[in-house]
């Protein structure tokens, strides 16, 4: 059974969800247009033998509002995982939580056993390349979100993300940008986007365990955690899956995740 809690950790308050009673701890973190209910589907198939935990970032789903970069979303996850009092975590994260959770990795190596990058990619290694596409432009001018956006939060993800979410997907992440300031997390992470590529750079590469999951966007993923891991990483490219794997294509992630957290766990210097 899932169950919703809040933590206040450095200076905000999260939202996050936990299932599962034994096992390895495992972290999810959505992406854009997301919240933690991205994960709906996956979280029971791997709280079958894992505890889970998935998360709504700061100014994103039922947090606090507010905007934030990747750093401090990092410093947040950080908190949330002294909170729990489950660490080291297999980190999971997709879409634009790429920075965040690799800042993490890299910032706070105790905190994490693993890392899983879900169709993803990093800035100052190639993810400034969507820099062109609309509703990123429109997100990370200052006053158009709120301006083009507020009242219209449905229409646009069913018409921006045509067929990736059923109408049931739509109202429940509609719900929460509706917020007075529900658009803050995506402007801040979008922003950050545009912005880290130095930083990012500059943190070196994981002693981790990677695993890149690519699908809509092939090997991408996998090329760019290859640039900042410090062992060969693991790959699966889940072929005619959309790009918001977790929703579409939840048992066959499943099945990934948890043989790649099987054999991280299986090794001695895991913990």
């Amino acid at each position: 059974m899932t169950t919703h809690h809040h933590a206040e950790v450095n200076g905000t308050s999260l939202h996050y969800v936990s299932a599962g009673s034994s096992g390895s701890p495992i972290l999810l973190v959505h992406g854009f247009p997301e919240t933690w209910y991205a994960f709906h589907k996956l979280i029971p198939l791997l709280a079958a033998h894992h505890r889970v935990f998935a998360v709504d970032l700061r100014g994103f789903g039922d947090s606090a509002p507010g905007s934030v970069d990747s750093a401090t979303a990092a410093e947040d996850l950080h908190g949330l995982i002294e909170h729990l009092g489950v660490g080291p975590v297999h980190l999971t994260g997709q879409d634009i939580s790429g920075g965040t959770v690799f800042r993490l990795a890299a910032t706070h190596p105790a905190d994490v056993l693993s890392l899983t990058a879900i169709e993803t990619g990093l800035p100052g290694y190639g993810l400034e390349a969507l820099a062109d596409t609309w509703y990123i432009r429109v997100l990370t001018a200052p006053g158009v979100p709120e301006m083009l956006l507020a009242g219209r939060e449905a229409e646009f993800l069913r018409n921006t993300f045509p067929g990736a979410f059923t109408e049931d997907d739509i109202e429940e992440f509609a719900r929460t940008y509706s917020r007075p300031g529900g658009w803050g997390g995506a402007i801040g992470l979008y922003r950050s986007m545009l912005a880290d590529g130095d930083e990012i750079r500059a943190l070196g590469t994981l002693k981790t365990p990677v695993l890149a999951v690519g699908a809509a966007g092939g090997t991408f993923t996998a090329a760019t955690m290859s640039q900042v891991a410090a062992a060969e990483i693991n790959s699966v490219v889940l072929d005619g899956v959309g790009h918001y794997v977790a929703l579409a294509a939840p048992d066959r992630l499943a099945e990934a995740i948890a043989r790649f957290v099987r054999e991280v766990d299986a090794t001695p210097a895991a913990r």
